[in-house]
């Protein structure tokens, strides 16, 4: 049975007024430049410790990064202020771990009696002004949406752009903090749920001010950012509760430079998929409330399916290659690329669940609310993989249990 294509019954056409694509000028060089240069400056300084998959990992972020401020030319006002922070803390924690670690007791000591890094720059402080910032920015998108206040969307989007800058400076000053405690428990921080709750913080937000600037439209930041703040409500809990937020040695399964490209593309895929959900939502709502009209709050139904339509794709090709990066992991590991653990096969159903949505879309040309509906139920079933997993299943992935 097919979905008739709402495009049709409905009468409008899945476009939006987005910006013509962009073409390289002579700033997207230099910037793309200026990223191997320091990555060059890095393993310069560094050699001795990078081997060829780190070298590998340092030049690409560069080249990722001159390609994301050619696309997106905003971030490259992010990068350069959280490099700008990030390196005032490292540069201090450096001066403080000159002779050696310092034990977990001389990092507490030295961040108490610093100013900023006792109401900023420490890993904890930074994540709790992330967590307001995305905190205040829920009811100020709804509210501004409301009342149609463009000031108050811009606010919103402003309080996102901050805190997604302070998430930055927690992830890079708790990777030095790790080693300023000992040496064998520095590490890349997205090894446990607590580190990685704040990755998928950070990163969902981003790909939502990414569609917010390729849309023009604001309208839908309090739908993304209710998920966030959701996230972030359950890392406060792990925090107070389980003292999760205490940086512990790696554990060594997961000792591997396959962590550092692994993760990360999950959780591209992660955020994308809350994204495309969070839509769906909106998407429910406007259609019950009687679609398209003068008064609009929302954006236009087209554009909502556009964006679940991108955010889904999008999210997809980067899902599928961490499963193969992973796979890639496990044979090194383990000595095999697939075992049917718990983590693996809820894996492969989110992959299957979002392979459908896009079949049906790109081949029978479904539209409308069914994909909404089952976008959002796919955000349950990633969700499942994601946390479910780890709080009622065991596995060789069980290190991230609760």
């Amino acid at each position: 049975m097919s979905v008739p294509n709402e495009q049709m019954v409905n009468g409008y056409q899945p476009t939006s007024n987005l910006p013509a694509p962009r073409h390289v000028g002579l700033i997207d060089v230099l910037w793309t430049v200026a990223m191997l240069v320091i990555a060059g400056i890095g393993y310069v300084q560094y050699s001795e410790s990078l081997d060829f998959y780190a070298t590998g990992t340092l030049f690409g972020t560069a080249l990722g990064l001159g390609f994301l401020g050619w696309v997106w030319p905003a971030t490259r006002w992010l990068v350069g202020v959280v490099a700008i922070i990030s390196t005032f803390a490292v540069w201090q924690y450096n001066i403080l771990g000159a002779d050696g670690p310092v034990g977990r007791d001389g990092l507490a000591e030295f961040q108490e009696s610093t100013f900023l890094f006792t109401y900023f720059l420490s890993s904890t402080a930074a994540t709790m002004w992330m967590v307001a910032l995305y905190f205040l920015a829920i009811p100020t998108y709804f509210i501004a949406t409301l009342v149609r206040s463009n000031y108050g969307l811009k606010v919103g989007s402003a309080l996102v752009w901050t805190g997604s800058l302070m998430g930055f400076v927690a992830f890079f000053t708790r990777w030095r903090e790790g080693y300023l405690i000992n040496l064998d428990y520095g590490h890349i921080p997205v090894s446990n749920l607590y580190e990685v709750f704040i990755v998928f913080a950070v990163f969902t937000a981003l790909l939502y001010l990414y569609y917010e600037k390729r849309y023009n439209n604001r309208s839908l930041g309090g739908f993304v950012m209710l998920i966030i703040g959701i996230s972030l409500a359950f890392l406060l809990w792990y925090q107070f509760d389980r003292e999760a937020h205490v940086i512990e040695p790696l554990v060594p399964a997961l000792n591997s430079w396959w962590m550092k490209i692994h993760v990360p593309a999950n959780f591209v895929g992660y955020g994308t998929f809350a994204i495309a959900a969070m839509v769906g939502i909106a998407y429910l709502i406007k259609q019950k409330m009687g679609g398209d009209g003068p008064n609009d709050r929302l954006p236009s139904l087209a554009v909502m399916d556009d964006i679940q339509y991108k955010a889904i794709a999008l999210g997809f090709a980067f899902f599928t290659i961490a499963t193969i990066l992973g796979a890639m992991w496990a044979a090194e590991a383990w000595g095999g690329y697939w075992s049917w653990d718990p983590k693996e096969t809820w894996a492969l159903i989110v992959w299957l669940n979002y392979a459908a949505w896009l079949h049906m879309r790109l081949t029978k040309g479904w539209r409308g609310p069914v994909m909404a509906w089952w976008s959002i139920g796919g955000l349950f079933i990633t969700s499942f993989a994601f946390l479910g997993v780890n709080m009622f299943l065991s596995g060789l992935h069980s290190y991230g249990e609760l």
